[in-house]
């Protein structure tokens, strides 16, 4: 055989290891986040159950492997080249599609990716093969594309996403109504009962979902216990119950938290009993065609005529393979920081406190929440008041004691309403045979338990909602991406031959490599920002900590004002935008910073009051600074951008001059705030003055360029809204030195 092959062999291979570090990176989020959002054990006492359930699950995993072979194509139709070309280019899509997503913290459908990715490859080389063959036709593509599995799994998700939300939603109501966040008195009584209803879903999810069509269970004995499953479910029920029962009254142990346990234990096993074809399925299907095709060569075939009829029999897994990939996926788990990544953001979307939040408002989040909040002032009306009462007391929330660090995002009932209803709802698609995906089940069923809950406020409804549609989206652009890449890259490869199949493995090499360095990048952002508060409040010098941040912040901003006009100067398009791009960055962390003003008054309030009152000054005014900034580079991008006339001459010389007294009084600022010596305030607002004074008389300068016709109307308005922003941003600086500077005198009072 042709060398080629042995290299795309390597290639699947090393791809299958990729494929499995994204994949559960990715799909963490499916069987950890209930354990970890409501902080059921230690963290790592959560991955050890989940690691026991992934190696139990892919040991033990059953014949799915048979969806990379013959699940939306007919293997007997094509070639070896063809097929290796085909698996080939699912491997280049699948992993860096993946890792894209889970690059930006965002959960995605490993089913969806590898069918879609699967479907386009083989329509490319189908599309190939009938155009190089004479009577054939596009009416001809049915003989080679299983198309019912795409649309079978396209209606499963849509059918999954509404079903899982509404039953997420309704079952966390009925179940806060009774229970209240106040559950520990009636959980005394009625917990055994509640946990064993939640295990005996869970055990029925283990068995027919993550242990069905796997040896671990004998045929004959799922098929009698399908026959017998409500039968079998009292059983568990009642067996269940009894040991809660025990456990609690007698052991004095938390079962909520062994019912949490057992539920990621549960998820884990299904997910790599499951999906672990997701992962390596076409690797192992192209590793099988190269046996097949050397097999053949061996005994004198020609493999370029060899068609792939063998892949349409039965899937015999090698058990070391399985047992490898299980233990890539536990390694995973516990190292990857995409997967704290992916994982945060479900959580985040699910907390029950407020916050910053991660994502902003549409107009489609905004008209969902006011039809929401006019459908509730309605239907209020036809509700008795007492009944109202009752059930705002039963949502009352309880007080928390604990910091921000210690508090868990929801608590331990919602966490077993996830597991026990995700659960539920899988295995019951699972043995009604209907196409759901995992990923989407679990999210929404979390969406949906937290709208329920209420941890979707008004102040933050909006911002979720939007979370969720971006996430929603995300997985229906997944089956549009996937099948398009993969469509494009499997007509590269067919048409580009040997140099085509070597330059495609180096761009995906380079791609992963360049999205680990951005990962990396924006984790020590965010751990350097995340620094601050998470300082333990005896070893926080909040004045220290404040001021190194002001300084930075003003030398980044100097350094962005100038480099805006030096942009608008050569009319560089990109500098414009890499400054834009980082000022609003810098605003956004400004922002943030605002919401995260209670954690830092906590620790600040056993010092003085009048501290945190500066505190918040600071804040704010920073966040001024910022924002102006941001008025000052975006309409400059969008000036050069829209190929608007550059400024003049005489326009970007009063802008020099300005330049040069905004960065010596910022020079000066940081001077004084980093000394801690004030003396020369007075100088400094001598010297605002002055700038004052230059930009009214830039004003007057532009009013007679307008008057002379020496100005187009649109250059004209922008160089009057830097000179209105420069004011702002410089006034801002000095209410904020200012700020700082009593900031500073107060702490030392108290010392």
């Amino acid at each position: 055989m042709d060398h080629i092959y042995l290299f795309v062999l390597v290639i699947l291979m090393a791809f299958a290891v990729s494929a499995l570090i994204v994949g559960v990176s990715n799909d963490a989020v499916n069987f950890l986040n209930s354990a970890l959002g409501s902080k059921a054990a230690p963290r790592y006492v959560i991955f050890l159950v989940a690691s026991a359930g992934i190696l139990l699950g892919s040991i033990f995993s059953s014949g799915m492997m048979e969806v990379a072979r013959r699940g939306v194509f007919y293997p007997e139709n094509f070639y070896f080249h063809e097929m290796m070309m085909i698996f080939l280019t699912v491997m280049f899509t699948n992993v860096i599609l993946l890792d894209l997503f889970n690059t930006f913290g965002l959960p995605t459908s490993t089913t969806v990716s590898l069918v879609f990715g699967l479907l386009g490859s083989a329509v490319a080389v189908a599309m190939v093969k009938i155009w190089g063959t004479d009577g054939e036709t596009l009416g001809d593509l049915p003989h080679y594309i299983n198309s019912g599995k795409a649309l079978g799994i396209i209606s499963g998700i849509l059918v999954s996403v509404i079903i899982a939300f509404i039953t997420g939603t309704v079952v966390m109501y009925i179940t806060r109504v009774l229970f209240s966040f106040h559950y520990q008195r009636a959980f005394r009584y009625v917990g055994p009962l509640w946990c064993g209803i939640a295990l005996t879903a869970i055990s029925y999810f283990a068995i027919f979902k993550g242990l069905k069509d796997t040896p671990i269970l004998p045929h004959e004995l799922m098929v009698w216990m399908e026959g017998h499953t409500w039968e079998l479910m009292a059983y568990c029920l009642v067996g269940w119950t009894m040991l809660m029962g025990v456990m609690q009254y007698l052991l004095r142990i938390n079962i909520l938290k062994l019912t949490v346990l057992a539920g990621t234990l549960s998820l884990a096993l299904a997910f790599a009993g499951n999906d672990l074809v997701n992962f390596i399925g076409v690797s192992v299907a192209g590793y099988d065609s190269y046996n097949i095709a050397a097999e053949a060569a061996a005994n004198g075939v020609d493999v370029s005529t060899l068609k792939m009829g063998a892949l349409d029999g039965a899937v015999t897994a090698n058990p070391l393979i399985l047992f490898l990939g299980g233990g890539v996926m536990v390694t995973t788990i516990w190292l990857s920081k995409k997967a704290r990544s992916v994982s945060e953001t479900e959580i985040n979307l699910a907390r029950q406190d407020d916050g910053a939040e991660r994502f902003g408002s549409t107009s489609l989040s905004r008209a969902l929440v006011r039809g929401a909040v006019n459908f509730n002032k309605n239907f209020t009306k036809y509700v008795p008041q007492r009944v109202q009462r009752f059930i705002e007391r039963r949502f009352e929330p309880m007080v928390v004691l604990e910091t921000a660090e210690e508090r868990a995002p929801f608590d331990l009932i919602r966490a077993t309403v996830n597991l026990a209803v995700a659960s539920i709802l899988i295995a019951s698609a699972t043995s009604l045979q209907l196409p759901l995906s995992t990923t989407y089940v679990t999210f929404m069923v979390a969406m949906g338990s937290s709208l329920a809950d209420r941890a979707w406020g008004r102040e933050s409804a909006v911002y979720r909602i939007t979370g969720v549609l971006t996430v929603i989206s995300g997985w229906f652009l997944t089956a549009a991406v996937a099948f398009t890449v993969a469509f494009i890259v499997g007509l590269v490869l067919m048409y580009g031959g040997d140099i085509a199949t070597y330059g495609l493995a180096a761009v995906c090499a380079f791609i992963l490599f360049q999205s680990k360095v951005l990962f990396s990048r924006r984790q020590k952002k965010a751990a350097a920002r995340e620094a601050m508060y998470k300082t333990d409040a005896q070893e926080l010098n909040i004045v220290d900590e404040s001021t190194e941040e002001i300084c930075n912040a003003m030398r980044t901003m100097t350094k962005l004002y100038s480099d805006t006009l030096e942009g608008l100067a050569n009319e560089d398009r990109r500098k414009l935008k890499d400054t834009m791009r980082t000022a609003e960055q810098m605003y956004q962390e400004a922002h943030e910073r605002k919401y995260r003003l209670l954690p830092i008054l906590r620790k600040l309030e056993a010092n003085n009051i009048d501290t945190g009152h500066y505190y918040v000054q600071v804040a704010d005014y920073v966040n001024e600074v910022a924002k102006a900034l941001v008025h000052i580079t975006r309409p400059s991008f969008e000036h050069i951008d829209n190929n608007h006339e550059g400024l003049s001459p005489e326009q970007l010389a009063d802008l020099q001059d300005i330049n040069k007294r905004v960065s010596a009084i910022y020079d000066e600022i940081i001077q004084m705030l980093q000394s801690k010596d004030f003396s020369k305030l007075d100088e400094a607002l001598m010297h605002r003055d002055q700038l004052f004074e230059t930009l009214a008389q830039a004003i007057k300068n532009q009013i007679y360029r307008v008057r002379d016709n020496a100005s187009s109307s649109r250059s004209s308005m922008l160089y009057l809204d830097i000179i209105t922003e420069t004011k702002t941003m410089v006034l801002q600086s000095r209410n904020l030195l200012k700020a700082q500077k009593h900031f500073l005198s107060t702490e030392e009072e108290v010392m």
